[in-house]
């Protein structure tokens, strides 16, 4: 799943847009990184998930710890702490988009298969030492849907990173985003955007899985990506 760069992209997607509504998305723009360079951030976040999932323990507890590390040199700067429902917050959206973006290219996932990334992202928030997190999938499913409700607002951060995402990607990529957000975000997500329903994306879609199964996909999908970020987002597949 985090080896396959299609599916990397659309939790990519899916995170864009969650980022941007957060109540703690101003920790992000303390530092200036966000604005800057979104898609950037947005990566290196994907990045640091799929270097823990494919690498060793010894390894996945290395960059969980570097992880922390940048956090606590945040936290200094800004002379307050990230509070804990922030850092379940971006584990949510880890889990949440991994499964939803698998489903939308692939197949639906099992409750074994769901429960697996559960847990695999679990680990990483026991050793970040977040508080509060759930025990397990069921009581994850109820705790997310509660987090989305009462943590997430539409404000004027949300209208810059929106700004920012066309500003860099060019309104063609930008519109394709949308329209893939509108099929995999959370029914809250999506209202607060007003995404729709993202229906023109799945004849799209179709025709692309099509693609892949006369392998040629790759070359359709590596045609429209960004330049500045082509190398980075192709170097996602190595793993």
């Amino acid at each position: 799943m985090w080896g396959n760069t299609d599916i990397v992209l659309f939790i990519f997607a899916g995170a864009a847009a969650e980022f941007s509504l957060n109540k703690a998305v101003d920790w992000l723009y303390f530092t200036g990184k966000l604005p800057k360079d979104p898609l950037g951030r947005l990566f290196s976040t994907v990045a640091y998930a799929q270097k823990i999932v494919f690498s060793s323990l010894t390894e996945a507890n290395a960059a969980i710890d570097q992880i922390t590390m940048i956090h606590q040199h945040v936290e200094a700067g800004r002379n307050a702490k990230i509070p804990d429902w922030a850092y379940r917050d971006v584990l949510f959206m880890l889990i949440s988009y991994s499964i939803s973006a698998f489903e939308v290219l692939e197949r639906k996932l099992t409750l074994t298969e769901k429960e697996e990334i559960f847990t695999t992202f679990y680990k990483v928030g026991q050793r970040m030492e977040i508080n509060g997190l759930p025990a397990n999938f069921a009581a994850w499913q109820i705790m997310h849907e509660q987090q989305l409700q009462e943590n997430l607002i539409y404000s004027c951060f949300s209208r810059d990173l929106f700004d920012q995402y066309k500003k860099h990607l060019g309104f063609l990529r930008y519109s394709l985003m949308l329209k893939i957000q509108a099929l995999i975000v959370p029914i809250k997500v999506n209202e607060l955007l007003k995404l729709g329903k993202g229906k023109p994306i799945k004849l799209v879609l179709t025709l692309y899985k099509i693609s892949k199964k006369l392998k040629v996909n790759k070359p359709l999908r590596n045609l429209i990506l960004p330049a500045a970020y082509k190398a980075q987002i192709l170097s996602l597949e190595a793993f």
